[in-house]
């Protein structure tokens, strides 16, 4: 196959792909919405459009953003090796407001975080008018008050550039797509699959396996008793007929909090003295919540995971204990769970098995990349712990998480993640365990195989981690699902969403192919206090 040939690319650069060139033309001339499977060259796509639009308005500038500063970087690194272009100008938080307005001096190709343009254009230091391309990358994140919204608006308002938005999962909901198709002013949208015929050629594939794990009896018994724990604040919420019949799932109870504080709200400023009363049931709600929690880390992620919970949780010197806590920690079943937690020498078998799967494909195939996804940094940590330990020099492990520091957890900075990466990519490191950072953008061509290390029902955040294999050659993703536990549905749901959202994507291009766009979202519902009845 061929490279692509443009005054403003570098020779070599870029594939020359049919179905890259088809959605890049298109997005010369329209505002437009990429959804594209993750490993199928949206940046490529990006890079097109970029190339055109410099040679096009060699006076203007163009504005690449993504919603992380290890992201940004990549993007700038990709702008610098591909394209013959003024040198990138990367804009984070990490360079002052003052110097930022300074730096900017057009014709420039900036590569910006959202929320440092959203900071500049609110505070008139941005000049959006001197540009003539705006990406926004992962753009299902333009709904709400994310700031490719603010964004959004001010240029339909104002400048009126060109806008290219791209992601790989606009979401499993119409509403989403309708939110971000206004929030962004597109007129046109380009969808592709891994079944489509013009991708077809490219696709290396990606194996998606399901390992079930057996959960000791052990470990069922503190679910069990964690579960009782929970029942007994659930029965006194529905005591004040304020749960309805079915299942406490985690949405319903946080649905109840917020009701709660809602009707606290109203009573305290209508001056009424029952809102007191409702406290008890805020207690109720908040400690249910904590035991949903506890149940979900002794189920999904290890014992482990779990004594760092209680451990997080239990009273500390000089800091108030709240009554959820107190509940909590007080009911007799969380005493028996913590009881035996102390006795406890077994871990989850999940934590073996992963190492044992990791482990596997680094030895049978040394040049082999792979990336284990954790929701917690707990498990995260214990993960490379237990790598590290095997001493095997076939498997080098390194921790990826956010720049965030959480008490004695410490983040990442920005240059530490960008160098991580950078090894990644070397083979320095060859097993990359993550958390929810890594899912977005990654430039990682060559990983081998993605391990989830439980199942998510987020249907983006599953194409995201899935779509980290399978780009340079053929991938495998193995999903790791605790036998008679939440695991199970969790894995389920992810399917089932991901079927709907394909279903919702096909008949959005069908309408789109006959000139019609989404109905606008409809305005949000804002639900009013209970007071606003009276």
């Amino acid at each position: 196959m061929g490279t692509v040939e443009h005054p403003r690319v570098r020779p070599g650069a870029l594939e020359d792909r049919l179905y890259q060139r088809s959605i890049a033309d298109a997005a010369l001339e329209h505002n437009t919405l990429v959804v594209l499977p993750t490993g199928l060259g949206k940046t490529a796509i990006a890079l097109l459009v970029m190339a055109e639009f410099l040679r096009r308005e060699p006076t203007r500038s163009v504005l690449l953003m993504a919603p992380t500063r290890p992201l940004v970087v990549q993007h700038a690194r990709s702008v610098a090796a591909s394209l013959f272009a003024p040198e990138p100008l990367t804009l984070t938080g990490a360079i002052p407001p003052d110097r930022r307005a300074a730096l900017l001096h057009p014709p420039q190709v900036v590569v910006a975080t959202p929320q440092v343009v959203a900071n500049d254009l609110a505070e008139g230091g941005f000049p959006l008018d001197t540009f003539s391309l705006v990406i926004f990358d992962e753009a299902h994140r333009a709904v709400g008050d994310y700031p490719y919204v603010a964004i959004g608006k001010a240029n339909r308002e104002g400048p009126r550039a060109r806008v290219l938005a791209m992601t790989a999962s606009p979401g499993g909901r119409l509403a989403r797509i309708q939110e971000v198709w206004t929030n962004l002013g597109i007129d046109r949208f380009e969808y592709r699959t891994e079944q489509s015929a013009d991708v077809v050629p490219y696709i290396h594939g990606v194996g998606i396996e399901t390992v079930q794990v057996t959960v000791p009896p052990e470990v069922r018994r503190l679910a069990i008793l964690l579960r009782a724990a929970i029942q007994r604040q659930v029965d006194q919420l529905r005591r004040l007929d304020l749960l309805p019949a079915g299942e406490a799932t985690r949405r319903v109870l946080l649905d109840v909090g917020a009701r709660l504080h809602r009707r606290i709200g109203a009573e305290g400023s209508s001056g009424g003295g029952s809102a007191a009363g409702l406290w008890s049931a805020v207690t109720a709600q908040a400690a249910a919540m904590k035991g949903l929690h506890a149940l979900e880390l002794i189920e999904s992620q290890g014992v482990d995971s779990l004594r760092e919970f209680f451990l997080r949780q239990a009273p500390k010197p000089g800091k108030r204990v709240t009554p959820a806590q107190r509940a909590f920690l007080n009911d007799p079943d969380v005493v028996e769970v913590r009881r035996e937690l102390d006795r406890m020498t077994l871990e989850h078998p999940k934590v073996q098995t992963a190492v044992r799967i990791v482990r596997g494909e680094l030895t049978q195939h040394p040049k082999a990349r792979v990336i284990v996804f954790s929701q917690y940094r707990d498990t995260v940590d214990r993960l490379v712990d237990e790598l590290t330990k095997l001493n095997d020099p076939a498997v080098r492990p390194a921790r990826f998480v956010g720049q965030a520091t959480h008490g004695t957890d410490a983040g990442l900075s920005q240059k530490e993640q960008i160098g991580i990466l950078d090894r990644f990519k070397s083979g320095d490191v060859n097993a990359l365990v993550a958390t929810s950072v890594a899912e977005e953008g990654l430039d990682i061509p060559a990983t081998d195989l993605v391990v989830f290390y439980e199942p998510i029902p987020d249907v983006i955040r599953t194409i995201q981690r899935r779509g980290r294999t399978g780009r340079a050659r053929t991938g495998r993703a193995i999903v790791l699902v605790a036998e008679g536990t939440r695991d199970v549905g969790l894995h389920r749901a992810a399917f089932a969403r991901e079927r709907r959202m394909h279903e919702m994507l096909e008949r959005v291009q069908a309408a789109a192919s006959q000139g019609r766009s989404p109905p606008p979202p409809r305005p949000k519902q804002v639900q009013r206090a209970l007071s606003e009845f009276r």
